[in-house]
């Protein structure tokens, strides 16, 4: 069975007409996808607008409130030991408290609520001179040298 010239044009014909249809129909449906994409992402960022805009009210309304007046005690202790004890226990703002629940909250979409909070200790304060020191060499040893 031999193919002439005629049947190799009309196949020729219709698997161009194929690839040229699903083509066609293929960039259609990848610009309708696009576009609802992009709906989908307009949609989320006026929400996040107006979600970032309710915050900013509540911090406002929140920096208008009376923050009462620290107490100082004055107790009788090492001066070197007070800083990390004090460092150590010392409470988050009520205000910072909020503004880290709404950050979560605009992160997370869903409602969280924080418990509790308490400061860490600053790395100066943990790490001693030879623990950087060891730290140093083997980030140092790390280091790729030029090859000549």
């Amino acid at each position: 069975m031999a193919l002439n010239l005629t049947d190799f044009i009309v196949m020729t014909v219709l698997v161009g007409a194929g690839c040229g249809l699903s083509y066609v129909g293929l960039w259609s449906m990848l610009r309708l996808a696009g576009a609802e994409r992009q709906r989908t992402t307009d949609l989320q960022l006026n929400a996040l607008t107006d979600e970032v805009k309710a915050l900013e009210a509540r911090v406002a309304e929140l920096s208008k409130a009376p923050v009462p007046a620290p107490v100082v005690e004055m107790v009788a202790a090492p001066a070197a030991a007070k800083p990390a004890a004090h460092r150590e226990n010392e409470e988050v703002s009520p205000e910072m408290l909020v503004v880290m629940a709404a950050a979560v909250t605009a992160f997370l979409g869903k409602k969280v609520r924080i418990r509790s909070a308490k400061m860490l200790q600053q790395p100066r304060e943990v790490a001693n001179s030879w623990s950087q020191q060891g730290r140093m060499l083997v980030h140092a040893s790390h280091n790729l040298r030029m090859k000549g």
